[in-house]
């Protein structure tokens, strides 16, 4: 991920990097994630593991694409939307990590629906 996050600076940085990677925003990079995830999208139904291989790398691109944007804004950083996405998954999957018990994908289902149904109760508050 690092990686990949250098590579993005890289293209930002202003003496050394692309002009049009260079002007691009939140609101600009809008189309190019929908592009990529379109293009995710049809490659599972396509059943193409390969291209979903490379189309899930462009996606991934763009995401950290744009947690650079948000790191040159000091808005946040790499590792906090790890950490956000890390909890918020072990939140929402109580029956591996937590008292409750699924013995089936639809006992696992309803509870990961609950918890995110509680915590975005809990972020609406």
């Amino acid at each position: 991920m690092h990686k990949l996050l250098k590579l993005a600076k890289t293209l930002r940085d202003p003496k050394l990097g692309c002009p049009w990677d260079q002007k691009q925003t939140f609101a600009t990079f809008k189309n190019c994630l929908v592009e990529e995830i379109n293009e995710v999208i049809q490659a599972i139904e396509n059943e193409n593991y390969e291209n979903l291989k490379e189309e899930l790398g462009d996606a991934l691109f763009n995401l950290i694409f744009i947690i650079n944007l948000a790191e040159e804004k000091q808005l946040f950083f790499m590792d906090d939307v790890v950490s956000e996405v890390h909890t918020k998954m072990v939140e929402r999957h109580p029956h591996v990590f937590g008292e409750e018990k699924a013995s089936t994908p639809e006992e696992a289902a309803r509870f990961f629906y609950e918890a995110k149904k509680k915590q975005k109760n809990k972020d609406t508050k």
